[in-house]
C-alpha cells in the first residue's frame, strides 16, 4: 500500500515556513519597538537572499496589530521610488487599507481637494481622498505628505485605542534618490517620518533588506543611523537549524530523520532557511517514494547540491561577465571568502593564483559592477561580502577558465 502524505517544506521567496526556528532574539527586540510611546527608533531588518527577512516581517505583523498598531505596507518595487509622486502614491495606497473605513465631514474640515458638490456629504479617507487632499495642499511633495498624514492621526487617533501605524515594506533597498533628475523620494521619506515623528506622531517605519539597505539609509540622511534600530539577521545555528528540520514532521510516522541524515541537511543548508526548506522539501519526497518501493532512504547530497546549483545559484552566476567570474573565482579562494573581504586581499590572491593579475583600481571597478548586479555588497567600512549566502562553495564547484 503507497504511502501519500503532504510535503510540509514550502521553499520559496517569503513563504512561511511549517515552524519558523530561531527568531526569538529578533521578535523580543521588535516587541521592545512596539513599546514605545514616542518613536524614537525605527526597525531596519537586513541580512542576506535566503536567511528569512520577508517571513519574520510578516511575523511581526501580528505581533504589532495584537498590541495595538495598525500595520500598512508592501514590497517596494524599483518604481515605488522613481519620484517623489511615486513615493506619495504608495505611501496613501497603503494607508487607504486602514482609513477607508473613516469618514470626514467634509464641509466642517473646509478640506482641500473637494469642490462644494461634495461640501455637505461626508468623505471615505480611501486612497481617492488621500490623494485628493495631497493634490490641493500647497508645497513641496515632503509639506504635502506630513499634511496627509498628520490630518489622518487627528481622524483615527480617537478611535479603538490605536497605538499608531507601523508602515512596513520589504526590499527596501531598492530606495533611492534621483539626484540627476531632482527626484530625491528616499531622503524625502526619511524627511517625512522623522518630522512626524518629533511631533509624538506614532508612526513606525519597519524596512527590511539586503545589506546595502542601512548604508543607503544613512548616506541619504546621517541622522539615519541615529532614526533606525538594525537587526541583522543571521543563518540559524545548528540547534535552530534542527528544529527548522525535525519539528515539522514530528507527528508523521512515514517519515523519519536519523541523526546522521539531519546532520548532513544541516551541513548542506548551511544553517540559511530557504536552504533548509528547500532540501527538506526533496529529501521529504525522496523518502516517500523509497518508502513506497520497501527501500532504505540517505539524503542524496550531490543530488541535492546538483540541484540547488541549478535552481538557486546559476541564474545568479550567468549574469557576471567572464572576467567577472575569475574575480569571483579569485575572491572564492580566500580563507574568508564567506566573511568580508577587502581591495587589498583580492589583489594579493590574484598575483598567487592567476597569471593575469588584477590591479587596485580595476578590482574596484569590477566590485562595483558586481554590487549593481547583486553579486556583491560592501558595507560601510569599506569591507566587501558576497550578497547571496554559500555563492563561494557553488562558485568553487564551478571549473577555472
Amino acid at each position: 500500500m503507497s504511502v501519500t502524505m503532504k510535503n510540509p517544506f514550502r521553499p520559496g521567496a517569503g513563504h512561511m515556513p511549517p515552524y519558523l526556528a530561531g527568531r526569538s532574539k529578533e521578535k523580543r527586540e521588535f516587541q521592545k519597538l512596539l513599546k514605545q510611546e514616542i518613536i524614537l527608533e525605527n526597525l531596519v531588518l537586513t541580512g542576506l537572499r535566503g536567511v528569512g527577512k520577508t517571513v519574520l516581517l510578516e511575523t511581526f505583523k501580528p505581533m504589532a496589530i495584537a498590541d495595538g498598531w495598525a500595520w500598512a505596507g508592501t514590497d517596494l518595487t524599483e518604481a515605488s521610488s522613481l519620484s517623489e509622486d511615486n513615493i506619495a502614491i504608495r505611501l496613501f495606497a497603503d494607508l487607504s487599507v486602514v482609513t477607508s473605513g473613516v469618514k470626514i465631514p467634509v464641509a466642517q474640515q473646509a478640506l482641500p481637494g473637494f469642490n462644494r458638490e461634495t461640501e455637505s456629504k461626508e468623505v471615505a479617507l480611501d486612497f481617492h481622498g488621500l490623494m485628493a487632499l495631497y493634490a490641493n495642499f500647497p508645497g513641496l511633495a515632503s509639506d504635502k505628505i506630513k499634511h496627509v498624514l498628520e490630518y489622518v492621526w487627528s481622524c483615527i487617533k480617537p478611535f479603538n485605542g490605536l497605538k499608531g501605524i507601523i508602515f512596513a515594506y520589504d526590499e527596501a533597498q531598492n530606495l533611492s534618490d534621483h539626484a540627476q533628475e531632482n527626484q530625491f523620494p528616499l531622503s524625502l521619506l526619511l524627511d517625512v517620518f522623522q518630522s512626524l515623528q518629533r511631533k509624538d506622531i506614532p508612526f513606525m517605519l519597519a524596512f527590511t533588506g539586503l545589506p546595502t539597505l542601512f548604508p543607503k539609509l544613512v548616506e541619504a540622511r546621517t541622522y539615519a543611523e541615529r532614526m533606525f534600530h538594525v537587526v541583522i539577521l543571521e543563518k540559524l545555528k545548528k540547534a535552530a537549524s534542527r528544529d527548522a528540520i525535525l519539528k515539522p514532521i514530528k507527528d508523521t510516522d512515514a517519515v523519519v530523520l536519523n541523526t546522521e541524515s539531519v546532520d548532513t541537511i544541516v551541513q548542506i543548508s548551511g544553517g540559511y532557511p530557504y536552504f533548509i526548506q528547500f532540501i527538506c522539501r526533496e529529501v521529504y519526497d525522496l523518502f516517500i517514494l523509497k518508502l513506497n518501493r520497501g527501500e532504505s532512504a540517505s539524503v542524496p547530497v550531490d543530488a541535492i547540491i546538483g540541484k540547488l546549483d541549478t535552481d538557486f545559484f546559476y541564474g545568479r552566476w550567468v549574469r557576471a561577465t567572464d572576467r567577472q567570474k575569475e574575480l569571483m573565482q579569485i575572491i572564492s579562494q580566500l580563507p574568508n571568502s564567506s566573511q568580508e573581504f577587502t581591495v587589498q586581499e583580492i589583489v594579493g590572491k590574484s598575483k598567487e593564483v592567476s597569471p593575469k593579475s588584477f590591479s587596485s583600481s580595476h578590482v574596484n571597478q569590477m566590485l562595483s559592477k558586481l554590487c549593481d548586479n547583486g553579486l556583491i555588497y560592501k558595507n560601510r567600512h569599506g569591507k566587501y561580502s558576497f550578497a547571496v549566502p554559500m555563492l563561494d562553495d557553488y562558485i568553487r564547484r564551478q571549473p577555472a577558465k
